[in-house]
């Protein structure tokens, strides 16, 4: 998925690098110790394909087939491959490419999905495959969202290890993140279940580019999810997408209606969709279709990628737009890719207490009291917190 974090280089690692990374949290000394965790010490290049999801795809005359799990219903002929590079058509049957054979590893905050209302401090097992369908002109990610899960340099790690490689460690939570979740949305699923029957958790950052059903399908499989509403006309989708808006939109709605602890995120882009009204419309229908208490990140962009020569998005502009979005009924809107900075920070939507304080997305300090109360008064903060 296309982001600015501009808080650490992108977690495309080496099989040294990455065990590095895991051995340098204290949080996770031995998360590669277990049986099972050996994977992680035994990454290899490798690919993988599965057909797929059943009743996301049909098979047409003449060795054709057509994908249903997004709103391009890709119409392939033997041999071609989707939109979202993940997807191929080998003789009439439609498999998916992006299986087991993740580009992107590392041990993330869970606050860099950016989820702030669900488990603060927690650390996850954050994977992402190649591919994308989308085509954002920023993507932060665009070496491995913008191409096939075969040109790039994978690693090995089959469904069942993913939340095995866990076990013993203190991270409990698995995040599809930094490509689109939507492109291995097979792979997705298969290790959600297997994390479930684990007790592991599992959340995504994705642009929800999906058809409803199969929005519903990813919900069935996640704890929490992050979706970036990348602005708020399709002028905008069409320009720096490649894609459409209202699909996302009416995603959104079918995810929020499923088990699912759900947060907003928005990318602001100097003279691409910064027009200060237009967020506050965005703000108002967030707070009408998915709800007040909905967290809402608004994030400052970070040149990359074709729009390398844009300024980054200037602090006041965001705060301008923070403070639309609180006026617009949000509780808790974000500042997101800036630090320090009280946006950072959880209040209290009663007394204005501070709750829950960060520098960027490092939590600093929990103050929330048993259940997600406020530290000040007796008000619940909607959240998951343990």
């Amino acid at each position: 998925m296309a982001r600015a974090d501009g808080q650490g280089p992108v977690a495309r690692l080496q099989r040294r690098q990455f065990l590095t990374s895991m051995g340098g949290l204290a949080a996770l000394p031995l998360v590669w110790s277990s049986p099972a965790g050996r994977v992680l010490r035994d990454l290899v290049d490798a690919g993988g394909e599965r057909e797929v999801l059943e009743g996301y795809w049909e098979s047409l005359p003449g060795r054709r087939t057509r994908c249903h799990v997004c709103p391009l219903d890709c119409l392939l002929e033997d041999g071609e491959t989707c939109f979202c590079r993940t997807r191929t058509n080998f003789g009439g049957r439609l498999m998916a490419m992006a299986w087991e054979n993740p580009c992107v590893l590392a041990v993330d905050p869970v606050e860099k999905v950016p989820l702030n209302h669900f488990t603060p401090g927690a650390s996850t097992l954050a994977l992402g495959t190649g591919g994308c369908n989308l085509r954002c002109l920023y993507c932060q990610n665009w070496e491995q969202s913008q191409k096939k899960p075969g040109e790039l340099e994978n690693h090995e790690l089959p469904v069942e290890r993913v939340a095995d490689s866990l076990e013993g460690s203190r991270t409990r939570t698995i995040a599809f993140t930094y490509t689109e979740p939507i492109a291995f949305l097979e792979y997705l699923c298969e290790v959600a279940a297997h994390a479930r029957s684990k007790k592991v958790r599992c959340v995504a950052a994705t642009a929800l580019f999906a058809t409803p059903k199969a929005a519903r399908h990813l919900g069935r499989h996640l704890d929490a999810a992050c979706v970036a509403i990348k602005g708020f006309n399709q002028t905008f989708y069409d320009r720096v997408c490649g894609s459409q808006l209202a699909p996302v939109l009416e995603a959104a709605e079918v995810l929020a209606a499923e088990d699912v602890h759900l947060e907003i995120t928005t990318l602001v882009v100097p003279g691409y969709n910064d027009d200060p009204q237009e967020l506050e419309d965005l703000a108002r229908w967030i707070e009408k279709h998915l709800g007040p208490d909905t967290p809402w990140h608004v994030a400052r962009f970070v040149p990359k990628y074709r729009l390398s020569k844009v300024p980054r998005t200037t602090i006041e502009s965001l705060e301008a737009i923070r403070e639309r979005g609180r006026d617009a009924g949000l509780r808790y809107v974000y500042l997101s890719n800036v630090a320090p900075h009280e946006g950072n920070h959880t209040y209290c939507a009663r007394c204005g207490a501070p709750a829950i304080e960060r520098l960027g997305f490092k939590l600093l300090r929990n103050g929330l009291r048993p259940k997600g109360r406020c530290p000040e008064c007796p008000r619940k903060i909607p959240g998951v917190w343990q």
